[in-house]
């Protein structure tokens, strides 16, 4: 597990994507200090409160990140598991250990939520310093109206990291699942960000209602609730279930994929 880390983690693609993404909501509090946008109540949720309080910054950037961004870098880093060790020729060496494929699989995917924590930290980390460098701090108003000091604030801040980190796990199971499928990484890659979107797409057409509640997609945006007094934790608990589902059906599928492919590279 240290080793995989330690390698994904050395690969300046990996600290490229967390630097793009930790640079968003940099620009954001930027652009807002600049130009003052957003207070007109036009653009992103969240957008119009950032000249009130800096760490709107974070939930702005979530809001423009989690459809998107996270998705793309996730699907780039899950998409890459195993296809990408079959196009360096290294999957039969790693198979040569003792271990087997089943524990290869596992620590492929570990190696993936973690990068999802990783990516999800960006944002925060990066939206919290900028924010509070470029607007002030102080009690921040939640949706249902009530003000929490800044500590309190940060902790709500903190759920939503957690929940966005969550809603993230599914995609990385479908990535290493589509990954066992191919030996040409870029293909992975491609098809986990073609499904993400798709998934939105889908997710936004009222004549698939039906669907929409096994979509891995479907309560990516669902942390508002997160922001309310008290908490309301229902989204959080829903879209938790429905991760370990994808993460559960899709890691089968990959482990009897992988468990019975011939590996010649």
């Amino acid at each position: 597990m240290a080793s995989e880390l330690s390698v994904m983690f050395r690969r300046r693609r990996t600290w490229a994507m967390l630097a793009a993404l930790a640079a968003i909501p940099v620009l954001i509090a930027v652009a807002v200090r600049v130009t003052g946008a957003g207070q007109s109540g036009h653009g992103p949720a969240f957008l119009d409160r950032i000249t009130q309080n800096g760490l709107f910054v974070v939930l702005t950037a979530l809001v423009l990140c989690t459809p998107l961004f996270l998705p793309l870098t996730v699907g780039v880093v899950a998409g890459d598991t195993v296809a990408g060790e079959a196009g360096l020729g290294t999957l039969r060496y790693l198979l040569v250990a003792p271990a087997g494929r089943a524990r290869l699989l596992l620590v492929k995917y570990v190696g993936a939520a973690v990068f999802c924590l990783a990516a999800t930290a960006s944002v925060l980390l990066a939206g919290t310093v900028a924010g509070l460098a470029l607007f002030p701090a102080g009690p921040v108003p939640l949706l249902s109206g009530e003000l929490v000091d800044g500590w309190t604030a940060e902790g709500r801040i903190l759920l939503v990291g957690a929940f966005v980190c969550v809603s993230l796990l599914g995609l990385a199971a479908v990535g290493l699942f589509i990954s066992t499928l191919t030996d040409v990484p870029v293909g992975a890659m491609a098809a986990t960000i073609a499904l993400a979107i798709a998934a939105q797409l889908l997710d936004a057409l009222p004549q698939l209602d039906w669907l929409h509640p096994w979509l891995f997609s479907h309560w990516w945006l669902g942390f508002a609730d997160l922001l309310r007094q008290p908490v309301e934790w229902t989204s959080f608990g829903n879209n938790a279930a429905l991760q370990l589902g994808y993460v559960l059906v899709f890691g089968a599928l990959a482990y009897g994929r992988f468990a019975t492919k011939d590996v010649l590279s």
